[in-house]
């Protein structure tokens, strides 16, 4: 095992215990991982369609297909509360459809993450009917309903996303940048972790931006002055234009390291077709209709992937890593996915299975326990199952 890897180990000495609660004393036991402590994922915008029965048939067998590839994969799914497609009609929200989804995931042994509470894009039209103090109220209120509706199904929320630019984005009006430019960036993320919090007082809240920039750096030591409880610190690396580089990953993972913070690489993504040109400023500004995968770029992709999640595993903080998204065109139209739209695994997914199913997972072992049921596992941290005849019991290590 490469010393790299030390930190994501450990030992732990387990009472083997039956159905009867006494010890399993000098008897073989089979031990298996059955997840890895951090948690790796993927946005699983399309199980919302799927579990609730909204596909036509043809497309209903490639969704059951790509969805069962992923979860064979990935435990950990961010589903999607854009506020202006969540609740497009004011006091109309999906929550049914997504309540259902995320039991279903959790049902599956998945933990669930929601993505955003507050975001100045694809957010409510009809805030621009309210004044600036009702349109506050209005996001309040609304982060207060919806983490408290999906409390015990998802605990884990980007509460607020891509702040830095938030007071100053000025490519359409909205009613959140408009509530950021009064009450300025620490206030308004203040207000929204507070509500937050006092809805789910256990729930796991990020803070999200793609500006990777030392404004981020700052604004977090600001909001950690100012006390906002973060419990982890989101970031994007939507890498259209081609993957980040080692030292760039060095840079970005030394400038959030030192809050100490859990780090969460929010929305992960590389291209298998064409780049995009490095002249784009904005990725939104270049989404064509037609941007196919090629298999140089699927070998690209997979090359690439597979270094950037290995420098990612080695960073002590990094808690979690989410790919973005798992399907071709489910952003920007981009050939971005692990599988393509027909629901063939592109090597991309073939390298992250490697990784995540083999080399970073613990192999199954048979340990015989002592006199009193005693026995001493070591591994990679997570979550494991003891099996034995006439019994099973779960532990974790780490």
């Amino acid at each position: 095992m490469s010393s790299a890897y030390a930190h994501r180990m450990g030992s732990e000495a387990i009472q083997i215990t039956g159905p009867d609660g006494a010890p399993v004393a000098n008897r073989a036991v089979t031990v298996r991982q059955l997840r890895g402590e951090i948690l790796f994922g993927c946005a699983g915008f399309e199980t919302v369609q799927f579990v609730n029965g909204e596909l036509k048939e043809e497309e209903k067998e490639r969704s059951e297909a790509r969805v069962e590839k992923m979860l064979d994969l990935f435990h950990f799914i961010t589903l999607p509360f854009y506020w202006g497609r969540f609740e497009p009609e004011r006091g109309s929200p999906d929550t049914e459809r997504l309540l259902k989804t995320a039991a279903w995931l959790r049902k599956k042994g998945c933990a669930v993450k929601g993505h955003p509470l507050c975001w100045h894009t694809v957010t409510a039209p009809w805030l621009l009917d309210l004044s600036d103090g009702e349109i506050l109220a209005a996001q309040l209120a609304r982060i207060k309903r919806d983490v408290a509706a999906f409390d015990g199904l998802i605990d884990m929320w980007d509460v607020i996303n891509e702040v830095v630019i938030m007071p100053v984005f000025d490519r359409y009006d909205n009613g959140i940048t408009r509530i950021c430019k009064r009450e300025g960036r620490v206030e308004l993320v203040r207000k929204v972790f507070a509500e937050a919090k006092a809805a789910n007082p256990k729930a796991t809240l990020l803070i999200n931006d793609f500006d990777m920039s030392e404004d981020y750096g700052n604004l977090i030591e600001e909001l950690l002055a100012a006390g906002v409880p973060i419990s982890a610190i989101g970031l994007q690396s939507h890498m259209h234009q081609g993957c980040w580089s080692y030292e760039k990953t060095e840079e970005v993972l030394g400038r959030f390291e030192r809050f100490g913070l859990p780090l969460h690489f929010t929305e992960v993504n590389l291209v298998s077709g064409e780049l995009m040109p490095p002249s784009i400023a904005d990725l939104n500004d270049f989404a064509p209709d037609d941007w196919p995968s090629t298999p140089e770029g699927e070998t690209r992709q997979a090359e690439e992937l597979e270094a950037f999640y290995k420098w990612l595993f080695r960073c002590p903080l990094v808690e979690a890593v989410t790919y973005w998204s798992f399907t071709d065109g489910g952003w920007l139209n981009a050939p971005a996915g692990l599988m393509t739209k027909d629901a063939r695994a592109k090597p991309a997914y073939d390298a992250l299975y490697q990784l995540i199913k083999h080399e970073w997972h613990t192999p199954e072992m048979q340990v015989i326990t002592d006199e009193y049921g005693y026995a001493e596992i070591r591994g990679f941290r997570g979550r494991y199952v003891a099996e034995f005849h006439g019994g099973r019991m779960e532990f974790s290590i780490g």
